[in-house]
């Protein structure tokens, strides 16, 4: 959870303080922590679903404390930010229950992601079976550019054009276009991206811009992932945004740090509950003067194991629900609770 601030600043210049909301959103209860204009802290819990109660766990919350109505709007002058960690988007990953995706890449590499590094999980087990993928469909696209970036073949856009607009018939509307060497040599990229746009997908993950580095495999997945869980992330960050009105939103992403609603990506979201938890727990232990802390977070879904010791641990590359990530992320060990 983000650090609670002593003071807040926008009371500092207005001299009107408000309400500030901390709220932990996981899988079976969501956590409220929420700072009175007075200075006077509470909390609150309640089951993050609930469907015949309210529609989101948090949005409820703050309206029990504030004592709002649900048929009265949330009063946005009187609160200074709420900032949230939250599992949607890890939910969404565990139980494939993200978009309808569509992977484009180049002509001869459909397989590329399935195939991943063929590395075997358990050596000895005769009976290998993979993850399921998160794209429904491959669009392979003429256009290649070598390593060292000479231009082998020429893009096809009209025939690009029509396989998307197939796709997109289809009911697909999130789109993960990754090329080889795209990293660093971009314009074909750009160019799918702008026939994607021009037909009307509202999620165009490139994989220059999610991930810009070496290795089409990692690059791939995590562009995949971005496309299939943004949506989903979106959807309820406009919902919660909406029924907050023009409040600050910030989410804690799963490297640690918080970033505004806006901001808000389906690659930066997998840990994003977990990885506040890592900064609850070091800045609570550093107020008692404890510089190596062991973590153990546990909620009612999964247990969260972390280490610390005078600096935060992170991964660059890891692997969750059997999908191959790379993004700086908190790095936490979860067993199911």
């Amino acid at each position: 959870m983000a650090p609670l601030d002593q003071k807040s600043p926008n009371s500092q210049t207005t001299g009107q303080p408000k309400w500030q909301f901390w709220i932990d959103r996981g899988g079976t209860f969501t956590d409220i922590v929420a700072r009175k204009p007075n200075g006077a802290l509470v909390t609150h819990k309640l089951l993050s679903e609930n469907p015949e109660r309210y529609k989101d766990a948090a949005i409820q919350g703050i309206r029990e404390l504030l004592e709002v109505p649900a048929e009265e709007k949330i009063p946005a002058e009187k609160i200074e930010a709420v900032k949230m960690g939250t599992t949607v988007a890890t939910n969404a990953l565990l139980e494939r229950k993200g978009d309808r995706t569509v992977l484009v890449t180049n002509k001869g590499f459909r397989d590329a992601l399935r195939l991943a590094y063929q590395n075997r999980p358990r050596l000895f087990d005769r009976n290998i079976i993979l993850p399921e993928t998160l794209y429904e469909t491959v669009i392979e696209t003429a256009g290649r550019f070598d390593a060292q970036g000479k231009e082998l073949e020429g893009m096809d856009l009209d025939a690009l054009r029509a396989d998307l607009q197939k796709v997109y018939d289809s009911g697909i509307r999130a789109c993960a276009i990754v090329f080889m060497h795209g990293y660093r040599y971009t314009a074909h990229e750009l160019a799918a991206e702008k026939v994607a746009r021009d037909i009307g997908f509202t999620q165009v993950s490139v994989s220059h811009q999610v991930s810009p580095l070496m290795k089409l495999v990692s690059r791939g997945d995590t562009t995949v992932v971005d496309a299939y869980l943004s949506p989903i992330l979106r959807r309820y960050v406009e919902q919660v945004a909406g029924e907050l009105g023009g409040v600050k939103l910030m989410f804690m992403q799963s490297n640690g740090g918080l970033t505004d609603a806006v901001k808000f990506q389906g690659k930066d979201a997998i840990l994003s509950g977990p990885a506040g938890g890592v900064v609850g727990m070091v800045r609570t232990a550093e107020m008692d003067g404890y510089k190596q802390v062991i973590g153990f977070d546990m909620g009612g879904t999964s247990t969260d194991v972390s280490h610390y010791d005078g600096e935060y641990e992170r991964d660059f590359e890891t692997q969750v629900a059997g999908v191959r990530m790379r993004a700086p992320m908190m790095k936490i060990h979860t067993v199911a609770a």
